[in-house]
């Protein structure tokens, strides 16, 4: 599929609608003219200002928001004569009504998820982000790509583990998940956080309101090879909506048709996964409790 129709396809994000989105690349704009015009490079302006080749490059794109920070700094470098430093309060003001707990293309999601009556997963890669350890999350957002801060990353696993509080909930939502066979034996982040995610499993697991189901990879017919997705039952509403995200689009899917052959799916994956019981099992033999 083309990129163009990737992007039309991608819902609007709240960045967007407010206009932050729009200031941030104009102030990339006004940096790239001003770096062009001191006869710089982008990795001279980077390590001038102690940043690297890549940050300038996506500042100046409007991919990454400049800081105020940078912006003070920048302007006597590009001999701006001003020009950003008038942009900073500007940018602070756009900051704070750009910023939330959540990505933009997530922010939708999210809060449907976090007054949902029914969750449903399916798994086939990670486990879900409902479910994670702190340090099984940590090592996911230390290997992501691009590369992020080391600051992003802290801030994106504070964000997920504040999605649990979903189960702290009463009363709490229905959940169930179908996790594929592999996604037990990834050791994501190493032995000991492999061992303390499958043990984290076998608490959620055991709750009266989650039942984990796991599909055995020995399973001869799937009825889904297309990826992982959500279904849920928002509050105050009683059809199901559909979640899906492929290579950083999302898909928020709310045709009745559309839910239900997703519905369909999940539901013969169910029948032909092990039992929760069964499930339990396996995950307490995997880490070492049988």
């Amino acid at each position: 599929m083309a990129n163009s129709e990737l992007e039309e396809r991608r819902p609007e994000r709240p960045a967007e609608e407010d206009g932050t989105a729009h200031l941030f690349r104009a102030v990339g704009k006004q940096l790239k003219v001003l770096r062009v015009r001191a006869g710089m490079s982008q990795r001279d302006l980077g390590a001038a200002a102690h940043c690297g080749e890549d940050l300038i490059s996506a500042m100046e794109r409007g991919v990454r928001t400049p800081q105020p920070e940078f912006l003070e700094l920048a302007d006597p470098l590009l001999r701006a004569d001003g020009v950003l430093l008038a942009a900073i309060e500007d940018v602070r003001e756009a900051q704070k009504k750009a910023r939330t707990r959540h990505p933009e293309w997530y922010r939708g999601y999210a809060k449907m998820e976090a007054k949902a009556i029914e969750l449903h997963h399916y798994a086939n890669q990670g486990v879900p982000g409902l479910l994670q350890t702190e340090d099984y999350a940590r090592a996911v957002f230390s290997n992501w790509r691009p590369l992020l801060s080391e600051e992003d990353v802290e801030k994106r696993v504070s964000d997920r583990l504040a999605r649990q509080q979903i189960f702290q909930r009463q009363p709490g939502p229905v959940c169930s998940y179908i996790l594929e066979e592999a996604v037990l034996q990834r050791p994501i982040g190493g032995r000991d956080v492999h061992i303390a995610q499958l043990r984290q499993l076998l608490r959620y697991g055991r709750m009266r309101s989650v039942e984990i189901q796991v599909l055995p990879t020995a399973c001869q017919e799937h009825p889904n090879m297309d990826g992982a997705f959500n279904l849920l039952v928002p509050k105050g509403q009683h059809h199901q909506v559909a979640y899906t995200e492929a290579q950083g689009y999302p898909k928020l899917i709310t045709d009745p048709e559309e839910v239900r052959l997703i519905a369909d799916r999940y539901g013969i994956m169910r029948a032909r996964a092990l039992t929760p019981r069964e499930s339990l099992d396996l995950i307490e033999k995997m880490a070492g409790e049988r």
